[in-house]
C-alpha cells in the first residue's frame, strides 16, 4: 500500500472511493435513497475544486496503482475549537479496510497538520457508524456531539479529539 499526497489528476479516483465507501459504510444508517442517488460526476467536480485549491489530502494506492482510500484535513471548521485541526474525511473501499491503510492515511494528515502548528485535532463521525471505534482505538476521546441532517434524516455526529495525536500512547 502506497500513501502519497493527492494530485489534481486523482479527483476521479478519490470521488469513486468517496461514493462507493459511503454506499457500503452507511447502508443501514442513511436511507437508501440518499446512497443510491450519490452522483459520481458531482463528486468528481467537487474533488477537482478541492484539489485545485491545494487542499491537504492523501491517497492510498494498491499494488496496481488504483486509489483505494483517501483522507483530507485542515483547520477546524465549526469555530468551536480554536487552534485545532480537523480530519475532514477518511474513506477506504470496503475490501481495503482493517489492513492498516486507514491508520497510515490518518497519520499522514496528522503529520501535515502538526507541521502547520496544529497538534490538537478532531474528527466528526456519525454516531451510528461502527467505524468510530477506529478513532477510539487510536486514543480519540469524545469531545462533542451535534445533530446533522442528511437527506431527510436527522442524525447525531460525534467529535473525537486528540490533544496531541503524536503522544507515544496514541500510536501503539
Amino acid at each position: 500500500m502506497v500513501i502519497r499526497k493527492a494530485r489534481l489528476c486523482d479527483a476521479a479516483g478519490i470521488a469513486s472511493v468517496h461514493v462507493n465507501s459511503w454506499r457500503t459504510s452507511y447502508r443501514g444508517i442513511l436511507c437508501d435513497e440518499v446512497l443510491d442517488n450519490l452522483d459520481l460526476r458531482e463528486r468528481v467536480e467537487l474533488w477537482n475544486r478541492i484539489l485545485a485549491e491545494d487542499a491537504l489530502c492523501y491517497v492510498a494506492e494498491n499494488k496496481e496503482g488504483t486509489i483505494v482510500g483517501f483522507a483530507s484535513g485542515g483547520q477546524e471548521r465549526t469555530g468551536d475549537f480554536p487552534g485545532h485541526g480537523e480530519l475532514y474525511a477518511i474513506y477506504l473501499l470496503e475490501g481495503y479496510q482493517r489492513q492498516g491503510a486507514g491508520k497510515k492515511l490518518l497519520t499522514a494528515v496528522m503529520k501535515e497538520l502538526q507541521r502547520q502548528g496544529l497538534s490538537s485535532v478532531l474528527v466528526w463521525v456519525l454516531e451510528d457508524n461502527p467505524s468510530r471505534h477506529f478513532y477510539e482505538a487510536l486514543g480519540g476521546t469524545l469531545v462533542a456531539s451535534q445533530p446533522i441532517t442528511i437527506g431527510k434524516q436527522t442524525l447525531t455526529e460525534a467529535a473525537y479529539g486528540w490533544e496531541d495525536f503524536f503522544a507515544p500512547a496514541k500510536l501503539k
